[in-house]
C-alpha cells in the first residue's frame, strides 16, 4: 500500500483517525483494513473505459483493463464515471440526424407503440390534424404540470381525498385554456 496518493489516501489520515477514535494501540491490520474499504470503494465508483488497444488482440486488450484497474485500486488514477453522464450532451452527429428526423423515435417505431400508448397516440394525432395540444399548459383545475396528464381526485366514504388517478382526457379547462394560447400569442 502507498504512503500517499494523489485522491485521497494518506497513512497518516488513518493513524491520526484511530488514535483519535480508539484508545488501543495501533496495529498494520488496522491500517490495512482501511486501505481495503479505500481500494473497495474506488473500484466500485469505476467504470472501465474502452481500451485504445485492438480488440482483435485479446492479450492487449485484457491488458490495458487491468493495468487500468490496478491504477485505480492503488490510487494512482482516479476512477473514471460513465462518459455519458459526463460528457454534456449527445455526440454532434446524433444531433443533426435528430434535427432531420425531428424525433428520437423513427415514424414506424411511433406507429407500433401507438396500440400501447392510445393517450399519446390520440394526442399526437390531435396535434397532426392541426388541434391544439392540451398538454402544452399547465392545468389549472388539477395542478397537473405541463406535459402531464390530468387528474381525478378520489374521495373516500369520509370526504377526504385518498388519491389522484390519471384521467384519460384533460380538464375542460384545461383545453379551453389551450385553445386560447395561440390567440394570445397572435394578439402579442
Amino acid at each position: 500500500m502507498p504512503f500517499a496518493t494523489d485522491h485521497g489516501w494518506d497513512v497518516r489520515e488513518v493513524i491520526r483517525a484511530h488514535v483519535l477514535d480508539c484508545p488501543y494501540p495501533i496495529l498494520p491490520v488496522d491500517v490495512a483494513r482501511k486501505w481495503r474499504i479505500y481500494r473497495r470503494d474506488r473500484l466500485q465508483r469505476h467504470t472501465d473505459p474502452t481500451p485504445s488497444a485492438n480488440p482483435d488482440n485479446p492479450d492487449a486488450w485484457r491488458a490495458e483493463l487491468l493495468a487500468t484497474r490496478h491504477a485505480v485500486a492503488a490510487g494512482a488514477a482516479a476512477p473514471s464515471t460513465h462518459r455519458q453522464l459526463t460528457n454534456g450532451g449527445p455526440h454532434p452527429d446524433i444531433e443533426a440526424r435528430l434535427r432531420t428526423i425531428g424525433s428520437c423515435i423513427p415514424p414506424a417505431a411511433r406507429a407500433e407503440l401507438a396500440r400501447y400508448r392510445p393517450a399519446r397516440a390520440a394526442r399526437e394525432a390531435a396535434v397532426a390534424a392541426g388541434h391544439t395540444d392540451a398538454l402544452s399548459v399547465p392545468c389549472q383545475w388539477c395542478y397537473a404540470g405541463e406535459g402531464e396528464p390530468c387528474r381525478s381526485r378520489r374521495v373516500g366514504p369520509d370526504g377526504r381525498a385518498r388519491g389522484k388517478a390519471p384521467r384519460a382526457t384533460p380538464h375542460p379547462t384545461r383545453v379551453d385554456l389551450a385553445a386560447a394560447k395561440p390567440a394570445r400569442r397572435a394578439a402579442a
